[in-house]
């Protein structure tokens, strides 16, 4: 996600975003909005300032150079929010601009743009989608009844939260228990919104094909040890060995799907694993004011609380890892 302001004499004379994969990146986007709003564009350009969230690319991908488009219209100054962490940019667009002569300043608002693009940073750094890990548990710290079956903690104005969050994020995953319970659909109806990809382990291939994860709806990734192959919108995934680096197989796959953001909702067997493995950006934890007493143990999990808000009655933690 990338942004793009040009700036003359105070005022903005064009903006622009990358729209979608493939197409024209910001900065092109703003260039040409300059170029259609006002007929003197070009000397414009010769005085201007460009804003960009992150460094202009400096080699051929899907579309030509950004660094080679500022350069040809004669922006003087260029302000970067961050360098791009990507092999065929980094550093590469802004050394670039300096050798034109372009006036380059990098690390305005860095830590904002860092955070827009956390997902692809991610990606491009560690191989792997940024993880956000989210349940619901009870004052007294249980996450479900022992028995198996479905018993709600979180409210309806958590319920259409996390419908939001789904649709900010790439895909979804869940563990067999937790779709035997729940038989999830793990999709967007409580807003408006795109539905994420579906993800769910199932060791023997135990769930009922009559279930929601089956109906077709979107792409799911059902986690396996028993077979691969395709069956309408069913991708299914082998894992030879579901008892070593179980969270680490899925990561990988899922990153060879070009996957870049992942929320893990369940159950609490499959969220411990993640954690254990240290592999987790973030946990959105709803805490209800309920007690139990009994049921299966919410997941434990250390780190930085960011923000404590109120959803309705219950309590919305948002932890980072400790650094």
């Amino acid at each position: 996600m990338v942004g793009a302001v040009i700036v003359y004499d105070g005022l903005i004379i064009g903006e622009g975003y990358h729209q979608k994969y493939g197409e024209a990146h910001a900065e092109v986007n703003a260039i040409n909005e300059v170029l259609a709003k006002h007929p003197d564009a070009p000397s414009l350009l010769k005085k201007a300032t460009i804003y960009v969230t992150l460094e202009p690319c400096a080699h051929f991908g899907k579309t030509p150079p950004c660094a080679d488009l500022i350069i040809k219209h004669q922006i003087p100054n260029v302000v970067i929010g961050c360098l791009d962490p990507f092999d065929s940019v980094n550093g590469k667009g802004a050394e670039r601009l300096k050798q034109a002569g372009v006036n380059v300043t990098i690390g305005v608002l860095e830590q904002e743009c860092l955070e827009l693009n956390k997902r692809f940073f991610t990606k491009v750094k560690k191989q792997r989608p940024y993880i956000i890990l989210k349940w619901a548990q009870t004052q007294d710290g249980f996450f479900s009844p022992e028995d198996g079956t479905q018993k709600w903690i979180s409210n309806d104005y958590a319920k259409q939260l996390v419908h939001q969050w789904r649709s900010e994020e790439d895909c979804v995953l869940v563990g067999k228990r937790t779709a035997l319970a729940d038989n999830p659909q793990l999709n967007v109806r409580l807003v408006n919104g795109r539905n994420p990809l579906r993800a769910v382990t199932d060791k023997n291939l135990e769930l009922p094909k009559s279930h929601h994860l089956f109906d077709n709806s979107v792409k799911t990734f059902v986690f396996n040890q028993k077979k691969s192959g395709i069956e309408g919108n069913s991708y299914y995934i082998e894992i030879e060995d579901f008892e070593h680096f179980l969270p680490q197989y899925i990561l990988y796959q899922l990153y060879l799907q070009d996957v870049q953001s992942l929320i893990i909702e369940g159950g609490a067997k499959t969220l411990q694993l993640f954690i254990d493995a240290n592999l987790w950006d973030e946990a959105r934890i709803f805490t209800a004011p309920d007690f139990w007493g009994t049921g299966v143990k919410a997941p434990f999990v250390k780190g930085k609380i960011l923000k404590n808000i109120h959803v309705g009655s219950n309590q919305l933690h948002i932890i980072k890892p400790a650094k």
